[in-house]
């Protein structure tokens, strides 16, 4: 430590220029690479910045130290800026044109071999999970916790620019049920309750509208115990934003600024006017709420085309009330019977009991159906489906929701697969119009879309007051999503002021009033104090940052992020707790955890 009081770094290793060529430099940072020539020894000294070549004379006292280097070995350094040598100019990196001549140098921390080398892409990702401050290194990772970094001052000097105030609500919190499941963490000193962990502020947000704060901001920490995939994690960062006195033009013109702030400065791109769709819109032509318009496909609906079609499978489909929709894509008339089958097994895990293909090749149309329909009534189906030469059509019939997944699945997958999607810009849309509910089976009651402090439209209030439940069907929602390149890159609507219109929500959804009173007492009796009308928005600040550092993977933005099964491996998190922990909370393991317990500490040992 004693090497600090020498050593006092005066620039990054990535800063270094032409313009300081003379001048004396302190550095500090890993070596990532060493080659030894004798009497010289070449480093390239790596940090946050970016790296530079050092040389050093093991020979001399002040650098004898230069002999020891090894990979990852911390040092710290002085010496003198020089021009390369002509020739020896590296235009690879941003310093290429200098190197530093070492005149002192000191080991800081030696490093053993590492287990998985820094930037290398053959590493599997579980490694990279198990040793991950190791490729943190990296500078692929850095550059995006960097953007990560930046992303999050531009929000914050925006919102503040727009009289947001920043202020933080609690972590430990009650339990409100908003869709996915709650992390419950036991009290102590009240034995048998728990707190929850927020899946987000709503509640919170709303009340401090109710306090007067006019306009509220955070970024938060969120949690929801359900289902991994690609862009989601169990804990996960929020831009949480609530205003007062405003409607959902208010607030989607406001986080459009917000929008063009963020690409102008991070990829200097002009954003502009970002479209509207209704949510019915968006699932007719794309079978999906959160379309990537980067992607050129659209669905077509066949209902009414082949209603009386003859074929069996249309016919009934149309006659039960469902829907035939078609999905013409251009260059998959070459797919073999293989791929045909991948598709739909693509199809069926999304629902559909199976996919009907047409394929346009060497001037003729060939697909299992083809014998069912007359040469000129099939080339009317392809044609009406929008079929083209050298191209194919996939149809589903099912119900509207299980038509549009599964095409919506294979839009998705054939974008990519016949690089139909142009990857050079991103593509920005607001989803409106929502269902305010919908019907959920398992449970066999109405379950609020978004959540249940979002408001019905005007037109729709008398049925959601009057507790019309055959019509609930038919409410809309006052709620909008911003959507970018195929993602939701965040939600939010017009919330519920008045008590009784929350009330009847309640009640809309099944709830007992013993039930909302224990539930949501307080937020309903906050109601009653004069609260003004209100509306927010929420951004997934990780997919947000996943998508401007150019990623599909969301734990590439996240400093330590969880496997798709919530655990860390770094950590082995989560883990066994002492059972005098568990008996101070009033825990009892059950018979599965138990197992799971001995197993764990069989392999420990």
């Amino acid at each position: 430590m004693n090497a600090l009081k020498t050593y006092k770094r005066s620039q990054y290793c990535g800063h270094l220029s032409v313009e300081l060529v003379g001048q004396e430099v302190t550095l500090m940072g890993w070596v990532d690479t060493r080659r030894d020539h004798g009497n010289l020894v070449f480093v390239d000294l790596r940090d946050r910045e970016g790296l530079v070549q050092v040389v050093l004379n093991p020979s001399e006292e002040a650098t004898q130290s230069a002999k020891d280097f090894r990979n990852e070995y911390v040092i710290a350094l002085r010496g003198i800026v020089r021009k390369r040598p002509e020739g020896m100019v590296n235009k690879k990196i941003p310093t290429g044109a200098v190197e530093v001549e070492a005149t002192s140098c000191e080991i800081l921390s030696e490093a053993q071999a590492l287990p998985i080398q820094v930037d290398d892409d053959k590493v599997t990702e579980t490694m990279r999970l198990k040793y991950r401050y190791l490729d943190l290194r990296s500078k692929n990772l850095q550059s995006k916790l960097i953007t990560r970094h930046k992303v999050m001052q531009l929000v914050r000097q925006y919102l503040s620019d727009l009289g947001c105030i920043e202020v933080e609500t609690p972590i430990l919190y009650k339990s409100t049920p908003e869709g996915a499941r709650d992390y419950l963490v036991p009290s102590r000193v009240t034995p048998g309750f728990f707190y929850a962990l927020p899946q987000s502020p709503q509640t919170l947000k709303q009340l401090l509208m109710i306090g007067g704060m006019d306009k509220y901001f955070q970024i938060c920490r969120c949690f929801r115990d359900e289902d991994l995939r690609a862009d989601r994690q169990p804990e996960f960062s929020q831009i949480d934003i609530e205003m007062s006195f405003v409607d959902a033009d208010d607030i989607m013109e406001s986080q459009e600024g917000l929008v063009r702030r963020l690409w102008k400065e991070l990829k200097g791109v002009d954003i502009p006017e970002i479209p509207r769709m209704t949510f019915q819109e968006a699932m007719d032509r794309f079978g999906s709420d959160k379309p990537d318009l980067r992607n050129p496909l659209e669905l077509v609906d066949m209902s009414k085309s082949l209603k009386n079609s003859g074929f069996k499978v249309f016919d009934e489909t149309v006659a039960r009330g469902d829907v035939i929709k078609a999905l013409a894509v251009p260059g998959a008339g070459t797919y073999s019977r293989g791929q045909m089958d991948k598709l739909t097994t693509l199809a069926k895990q999304m629902g559909a009991k199976g996919l009907v293909w047409i394929k346009s090749d060497k001037g003729g149309l060939n697909s299992p159906i083809a014998k069912f329909f007359d040469k000129e009534a099939f080339q009317k189906i392809f044609n009406d489906a929008g079929g083209k030469d050298g191209g194919a059509v996939f149809i589903v019939a099912d119900t509207f929701d299980i038509s549009c997944a599964a095409l919506s699945a294979l839009r998705n997958y054939l974008g990519v697969e016949l690089n139909l999607i142009d990857a050079s810009t991103d593509r920005h849309l607001w989803v409106t119009d929502f269902p305010l509910l919908e019907y959920s089976p398992d449970e066999k009651r109405w379950v609020a879309r978004h959540h249940p402090f979002t408001t019905v439209v005007d037109e729709d209030l008398d049925i959601l007051m009057n507790g019309e439940d055959s019509q609930f069907g038919s409410l809309k929602a006052k709620a909008y999503d911003l959507v970018c390149n195929g993602y939701e890159m965040g939600g939010g609507s017009v919330r519920i002021h008045r008590q009784d219109v929350q009330t009847a929500m309640f009640k809309a959804l099944g709830f007992t009033p013993e039930e909302t009173k224990r539930k949501f007492g307080f937020f309903i009796e906050a109601l009653n104090y004069g609260t003004p009308p209100h509306a927010g928005i929420a951004w997934g600040l990780d997919r947000l940052v996943m998508i401007l550092a150019g990623t599909d993977a969301i734990r590439d933005v996240i400093a330590f992020p969880k496997t798709a099964k919530a655990s860390d491996m770094m950590a082995s998190s989560p883990g066994i707790v002492e059972q005098e922990q568990l008996l101070e909370l009033g825990l009892r393991l059950g018979q599965q955890a138990e197992k799971n317990v001995a197993e764990a500490k069989a392999e420990e040992t």
